[in-house]
């Protein structure tokens, strides 16, 4: 049976459940999505998860009865008044922009809704549904117009699946990373005070974010990238050049000042084709590899903020390898490998590609576009990766290939991001000179291979439930006193461990130690070192281990080579 139609079907009988309860209620639309399927509802009041259980009795009943679904066509005029005396406004709005002279629909018992289908015969199938959640949704995605109930639930075609589903939601909920990014101390945002979508790292999380830049920046000097930094600000005729304002326009934050307009750089790439035009060079620069840790700011709608996931300024680790013709093969292998050795580093061994194809709006010629296409598809397959094709979506000058990760539970994380662009590099006249003593077009790639940092933090939080490995952890060791006269010992371990390197803190405070064990286990540190009165007159911790394991006593000097083996 196909999860798709089954979904799809669920959704009516939703809607039919909420306009028994809410008979003034105005139906919006209901598609099927990737794990379950929405309804939005225009009600007076709204809806709330309160009113769910209620809005499921109705619909098992209806499931029960096995009630058929029935298609009919009509003409649009048909169809619009048949909804216009049921005053269902939004489904006239989406029937005056159909195309076609005659509609569908589709009735089970007596609701009826404008629909294409399909359906399954009757409702007698959709037995194992759970209705998830209600949240706001603006019809059709505009701000300008209605904002509506949107509720989501899912359905499958058995019920030991659908209790998976809801068990992976339950641990997904336990991970979740705004949950722990406050408690565990990392970040926070506060939208009243300075704005909506803006991210404040608290000093745990501030650590955690230099241990993975000091780590990529390593590894992007390793592999021959040039680092450098671009402005946060940059001349609007910069952009108008580039082709962003007229593509990318509505997410840009404008700046007036002076009779100048600037605006807040939503991309990285325009500084760094800056930088690459400061000097001429030859085809021995060649590829020349520059690398940012880009601020971008990126006006994207309210509801769809989410966390690190969604933000308005985020960072990027920007890179545009500017390449002869003949080394763009290369070059893309070589990032792929980068992110298949980035991947293993963090903990990811699941991870597919998707190839994104020219969308309707695109800048260049066609035969660049074919060109760049057939080259992305040749190196996913050279290198083996699984992907899909992803017709359209690629961006306005160029294809992409995007690397979608899978977690601990096995949900899909966007990161990596690769595109090939023949077409900016014409726009700013980007050449190099050839062995011949000839001016020749570069072409460039732009790729990131976390992506967002925030979003690759936001990742790392939820595939570990934000207990991360050692050498990810904000504090590694957290040293407990038993009482009071061993303080001196305790901070004396301390400081010999951040001597060495480790990110140690004691905590001395005169509270009972289960408590600071619990607190410890709570901010998921990974190692507890216990000391009292014997540890001290033998030189010695008491190891515990975050999960409430006990590793026995060791010497100090034994400690340190111990986490030093695991913190590699």
């Amino acid at each position: 049976m196909d999860l798709k139609t089954l979904r799809h079907s669920c959704s009516h009988v939703l809607a039919s459940a909420v306009k028994k309860l809410y008979p003034e209620a105005k139906l919006g639309i209901g598609p099927a999505i990737e794990e379950g399927f929405y309804y939005d509802f225009d009600i007076p009041g709204g809806l709330s998860e309160e009113d769910l259980p209620k809005i499921e009795e109705l619909m098992e009943e209806e499931i029960k009865s096995g009630l058929p679904f029935v298609q009919k066509d009509l003409s649009k005029e048909e169809a619009i008044d048949f909804f216009k005396k049921k005053g269902e406004i939004y489904k006239i709005e989406l029937i005056k922009d159909l195309e076609k002279d005659q509609v569908s629909t589709f009735q089970h018992n007596d609701f009826i809704d404008l629909c294409k289908g399909p359906h399954l015969k009757d409702t007698g199938p959709l037995k194992n549904f759970k209705l998830l959640s209600v949240s706001g949704a603006y019809w059709r995605g505009s701000q300008e117009n209605a904002q509506l109930s949107r509720v989501y639930g899912t359905v499958f075609t058995d019920r030991k699946s659908l209790k998976k589903y809801l068990n992976r939601l339950e641990e997904a909920k336990k991970r979740d990373h705004r949950k722990l990014g406050k408690e565990l101390g990392l970040f926070d945002i506060y939208p009243e005070q300075a704005g909506a979508g803006l991210v404040f790292y608290l000093p745990r999380g501030a650590i955690l974010r230099k241990i993975i830049t000091d780590w990529e920046i390593n590894e992007h000097l390793k592999r021959g990238y040039q680092m450098i930094n671009t402005p946060h600000i940059m001349d609007r005729n910069l952009w108008e050049k580039s082709g962003h304002l007229s593509h990318y326009q509505e997410y840009m934050y404008p700046v007036k000042k002076a009779k100048q307009e600037f605006v807040l750089k939503p991309m990285n790439c325009p500084g760094h084709i800056l930088v690459y035009k400061s000097k001429l060079h030859s085809f021995r620069d060649l590829p020349l590899r520059l690398f940012e840790l880009g601020t971008v700011y990126r006006f994207e709608k309210s509801g769809v903020l989410h966390g690190l996931l969604r933000l308005r300024g985020f960072t990027q680790d920007d890179a545009h390898i500017f390449c002869k013709k003949e080394d763009l093969y290369s070059e893309i292998e070589g990032v792929i490998d980068f992110v298949k050795s980035t991947m293993d580093k963090f903990g990811f061994k699941d991870y597919s590609a998707e190839l994104s194809t020219r969308p309707d709006k695109f800048i260049g010629k066609l035969k660049d576009w074919q060109m760049a296409e057939k080259i992305l598809e040749g190196v996913l397959g050279d290198k083996k990766l699984n992907y899909k094709l992803n017709p359209g979506d690629g961006a306005f000058y160029g294809p992409k290939i995007d690397i979608i990760l899978k977690d601990a539970i096995g949900r899909s994380w966007q990161c990596a991001t690769i595109q090939l662009d023949y077409n900016i590099p014409e726009r700013f006249d980007l050449t190099y000179r050839s062995k011949e003593d000839k001016d020749e077009r570069v072409v460039m790639i732009h790729r990131v291979v976390l992506g967002s940092l925030e979003r690759f933090i936001a990742t790392l939080v939820e595939h570990f439930a934000g207990a991360f490995p050692l050498w990810l952890a904000p504090i590694q060791v957290s040293v407990l006193n038993i009482n009071k006269d061993v303080a001196d010992y305790a901070d004396k371990i301390k400081e010999r461990l951040l001597e060495e390197g480790f990110r140690a803190e004691s905590d001395l405070r005169e509270e009972t130690l289960q408590k600071k064990i619990r607190e410890k286990e709570a901010e998921k540190i990974p190692y507890m070192l216990i000391v009292g009165r014997r540890e001290k007159e033998a030189g010695t911790v008491s190891l515990r281990q975050r999960g409430m394991k006990k590793m026995g006593t060791k010497k100090i000097e034994e400690l340190i080579t111990f986490l030093k083996k695991e913190a590699k």
